[in-house]
Formats: structure tokens, C-alpha cells, sequence
């Protein structure tokens, strides 16, 4: 993370963290332990590799650390969501989740998720209008069945009450439409951003 601080905790707050990591360059696979909140360091291991780069954290979370003695079904459900979070927004990079890699690959298939099986007034599938800006912009738009709503990421964290990003592509969005539905609509109702 920004702070170096996201693996650390996690590591801090689990009865077990392992990272493993490879290089196809290198041809080297680091392997590592850590047990009883991080204050044990195993054996740091590393070895000839063959294969393709990959980076591996499994952990136990300490459950006792958050007076719990099993994982909730909220708690898992926030975890899950935040593997599929990182399968759509990173880029080249297949996320498993407990063994099993998820269907998501990008973007764009990340937003097809939210909309699986929605339909528009007509009974046709939603269509999403899906454009790459550039390396740092990836932006959806689709119909919305409750007003404006919004799904956004900031460097791959999830960013669930918008922000300055969401309102620049907003901002845009409804001042086009405005532009155009006056030059339809001239001499009639004026038309506001808010509407």
C-alpha cells in the first residue's frame, strides 16, 4: 500500500502470514512465515523457480484480536468483495480466492458483474458504454434504476462515497446532455444539472 502498512497489519493481526513471491527473470521463489501476531519470523527460504511471476499471501487472522471465535458471514462477505475489488481494478493479474480463480478480468468485466441479468425500460440487456481513457482512467456508464449511483476506485481501493473523481466524470456527463437537450428543447423547460 501507500504506507507500506496494508501486508503489515494483516501480518500483525494473524495467528499465520505467508508471502510468496516468484520471479521468471530470476528464477527465483521467495518464501516466508510468520506466526503468534508477527513476533515469530520463519525461516526465509528461497529457491530455483520455473514459471510464471506470481505473489501468494495466505493468512489466519487472529480472531481472538477481534473478539470473534469464527469469521461472520459480513466479514467474509467484506474479504470476498475485496478479491473481486482487486481482480477487476489491478491490471494483469488473475486473483484466486480460496483456490479458486474468479471470473473477473478487468474492468470491464468487473462492471458486467453489477449489471448480470438488468434490463432497460424495453426488456433489453443493459449496454455499458465502456471508455479507457488512458493508463490511470477506466470509465462505465450504464442506466441506473435509482438515480445516480456510483461504483469507484482510487489506486485499487474501493472509494464507496464517490469523491472528486466521480463528480469530474459526472460533471461532464451532465453538462453534454444539458447542451443537448437545449438545443432540443429550445424556448421550452430549462433544464438544471441537478435534474
Amino acid at each position: 500500500g501507500r504506507n507500506g502498512y496494508g501486508a503489515k497489519l494483516c501480518n500483525i493481526f494473524s495467528t499465520k502470514f505467508t508471502v510468496e513471491t516468484a520471479c521468471k527473470e530470476y528464477k527465483k521463489l521467495f518464501k516466508q512465515t510468520w506466526t503468534v501476531n508477527m513476533t515469530m519470523a520463519g525461516e526465509t527460504k528461497l529457491k530455483h523457480f520455473v514459471g510464471e511471476d506470481f505473489t501468494r499471501v495466505t493468512f489466519q487472522p487472529d480472531l481472538s484480536k477481534f473478539k470473534m471465535t469464527v469469521l461472520d458471514k459480513d466479514t467474509v462477505a467484506l474479504m470476498s468483495r475485496r478479491a473481486y475489488d482487486i481482480a477487476g481494478t489491478a491490471k494483469n493479474i488473475t486473483v484466486f480466492l480460496n483456490g479458486k480463480k474468479l471470473p473477473v478480468k478487468g474492468f470491464r468485466s468487473y462492471v458486467d458483474m453489477y449489471i448480470k441479468d438488468k434490463v432497460d425500460d424495453t426488456g433489453n440487456a443493459l449496454k455499458v458504454i465502456h471508455e479507457k481513457v488512458n493508463d490511470r482512467w477506466e470509465v462505465c456508464l450504464t442506466m441506473s434504476e435509482r438515480g445516480f449511483q456510483q461504483v469507484s476506485f482510487v489506486n485499487c481501493i474501493a472509494t464507496t462515497k464517490g469523491g472528486r473523481h466521480v463528480d469530474y466524470v459526472a460533471d461532464q456527463i451532465v453538462n453534454k446532455l444539458i447542451d443537448v437537450v437545449k438545443k432540443k428543447n429550445k424556448g421550452g423547460v430549462g433544464v438544471k444539472p441537478f435534474q
